[in-house]
């Protein structure tokens, strides 16, 4: 018994030894004297593109991997189509086309056939664009099918599940300031984008209230068409089959003229502003401060996005290093350039801070934007951003959703459908004066808007230091 005690206990200590050994050989080399092979490059399954006799465009690609077949669909409508008036509409209708069923099955029934079958038929709409989708095994593709085809094309909308749909929207109204995280981030959308905008407004009790069966009715009506929808189809299914399949489950779905209208624009306008939202239940401020961002298609969204690492984005970002690490300002620090397909994005940075740094916080973010515009990158923060953008790159093509499910992305918004594989050649091309020259045309310090959420009395100094305050209003109306 001591005899094998000992053997294990040698074999133990034999594979310390080792293992420091190796340790210490790979310590004798810096990191960044590792030589690393080229990344390989990626090889992107061909999407098959079909335009079917009702005007429906599909983008089509097989996997056979499972016994699966999953569809989404964007159809071209959205929230930025409702009136002022019926802010809610939208919303309410995709979830009540699902909810209600149809004229030949209720939702109930509708759940009961899909339990079943281990399937799933949702929908939806968002803020510019409708959404469908469906999951099911290869051998009940035909009757998810026939849900998902009855459901857009029949949708019953019956009041008793617009009344419940209503009823959870009006539950949301009541409870959307209880998270300050997320009061903190819709305010300052409306900062930027305008109260009103479509691209940030709230829908009210009065929105809702004001909401009827033929505003849904007619809402479907205006949008829902085969001419004026996209599917994404992947799984284990020959393609001519699947085309034929889906061909006969819109049959009879007719085709009407294309009316595609333009998203709203955005008008801003570059100013400083300082706002607060008085909690008195929080000892800790959110801070946001930003301005208008852009769109892809800018010629400098890519120096854009390297930028955007370097800044804001993750544990080696200077907002990181410098406000949470060196200074303890703060937990959470963060900071993104975003840009929208069809509508500007926002540029903003942020933290939470203690109640009693707030002023000291905001100085020490604005710092961080100042410094971008000063002077150029150093070559260890391009290259750090570079890589791991390029390191990442080929989690964009995982899976055959999503890669048929971009490739539809693009086409709804007029992109090319090479973007994405064309960001790589980009983003390699990216210089240290490219960052620099877009920080100084995109970014403006000077011209922040700057929102805090927090217990103002217990701010290190009053917010006005910084400029006048406007204090925003947030009481939600009486229904």
């Amino acid at each position: 018994m001591r005899e094998g005690r000992s053997i294990l206990a040698r074999s133990v200590m034999g594979l310390m030894v080792s293992l420091w050994i190796a340790g210490s050989a790979m310590a004798q080399t810096p990191y960044q004297d590792l030589q690393y092979p080229k990344l390989n490059d990626i090889r992107v399954p061909e999407v098959e593109q079909v335009t079917l006799s009702n005007g429906m465009k599909l983008f089509v690609l097989e996997d056979h991997e499972l016994p699966l077949i999953h569809l989404s669909a964007r159809i071209r409508v959205g929230s930025i189509d409702e009136s002022p008036e019926k802010v809610g509409l939208a919303s309410l209708t995709g979830t009540v086309m699902r909810t209600g069923g149809t004229h030949s099955r209720t939702g109930e029934e509708i759940d009961e056939e899909l339990e079943r079958i281990a399937a799933s038929v949702e929908t939806g709409i968002g803020l510019n664009s409708g959404s469908a989708s469906m999951s099911v095994l290869t051998k009940d593709l035909g009757t998810g099918l026939a849900i998902l085809a009855d459901i857009l094309m029949n949708p019953a909308f019956p009041e008793e599940m617009i009344q419940l749909g209503k009823l959870r929207q009006r539950s949301a109204i009541s409870r959307r300031n209880d998270s300050v995280n997320r009061l903190a981030s819709r305010e300052f959308g409306k900062l930027i984008y305008g109260s009103d905008s479509p691209y940030a407004r709230s829908s009210e009790y009065a929105t809702i209230d004001s909401i009827t069966r033929e505003d849904l009715i007619s809402f479907h009506q205006r949008f829902f068409y085969p001419n004026n929808m996209m599917l994404a189809v992947w799984g284990d299914f020959q393609t001519p089959d699947m085309i034929q399949k889906i061909e006969e489950a819109f049959q009879g779905w007719e085709k009407r003229e294309l009316q595609v209208s333009l998203p709203p624009k955005v008008n801003y306008e570059f100013r400083k502003t300082v706002n607060l939202i008085q909690k008195d239940d929080v000892n800790q401020t959110n801070i946001y401060m930003g301005h208008i961002g852009g769109l892809r298609n800018d010629p400098d969204y890519f120096a854009l996005v390297l930028m955007n690492r370097i800044l804001g984005s993750g544990f080696t970002s200077r907002l990181f290093k410098e406000v949470r690490s060196r200074q303890g300002l703060a937990y959470s620090v963060f900071g993104y350039y975003s840009a929208n397909f069809n509508h500007e994005g926002i540029f903003y940075i942020g933290c939470q801070t203690k109640s009693e740094t707030t002023v000291q916080a905001i100085r020490a973010l604005t710092a961080e934007v100042e410094k971008m515009a000063a002077s150029e990158v150093s070559d260890d923060e391009l290259e750090l951003a570079r890589e791991s953008y390029l390191n990442a790159f080929v989690f964009n093509f995982d899976s055959k959703g999503e890669i048929v499910n971009r490739l539809m992305t693009y086409a709804y918004f007029g992109y090319p459908l090479d973007f994405l594989e064309k960001a790589k050649e980009k983003i390699e091309k990216v210089t240290k004066s490219d960052i620099l020259r877009v920080v100084r045309k995109h970014l403006h310090p000077d011209q922040m808007q700057i929102l805090a959420v927090g217990r103002s009395q217990d701010f290190d100094e009053p917010l006005s230091v910084l400029g006048p305050v406007n204090q925003m209003d947030i009481t939600i109306p009486e229904p």
